[in-house]
């Protein structure tokens, strides 16, 4: 078994980063799925979509959700999932290295892959020194 992935970001965010992750690795090494909220959506109804896709993903050991902006619709969404019986952990400030850092250890708990995600992410900020 292995944990699921979910993206839950802003509008053509999340294909965008599927395909630059698809990119580097070739395959990716955990189920994953992607819910986009547009300026437009009900956010009754981006839940249930996200709920859906959330169930779909976990085969028993959860569903790490990773969102673009905490405190955004898709973050805040990605947050009352426990409430609809979703077993998921969120990490929020979704980036490239990430993703990419969470699909290389698809061996590791859902809680191991939350804070393999934050340190990712963290640590492909980097401001070069000229």
């Amino acid at each position: 078994m292995s944990v699921g992935v979910l993206l839950m970001t802003h509008e053509s965010m999340g294909a965008a980063l599927v395909n630059a992750a698809r990119h580097v690795l070739g395959r990716l090494p955990l189920p994953l799925q992607v819910q986009e909220v547009g300026a437009g959506d009900d956010p009754e109804q981006r839940l249930r979509a996200a709920a859906a896709s959330a169930r779909e993903l976990d085969h028993g050991d959860g569903v790490l959700v990773l969102s673009d902006i905490y405190g955004a619709t898709p973050c805040n969404i990605a947050q009352r999932l426990p409430q609809l019986g979703v077993h998921m952990r969120c990490v929020s400030g979704l980036n490239l290295p990430m993703l990419l850092r969470v699909l290389n250890y698809p061996e590791q708990s859902l809680d191991e892959l939350a804070q393999t995600a934050a340190h990712g992410g963290r640590g492909g900020i980097v401001v070069d020194h000229p």
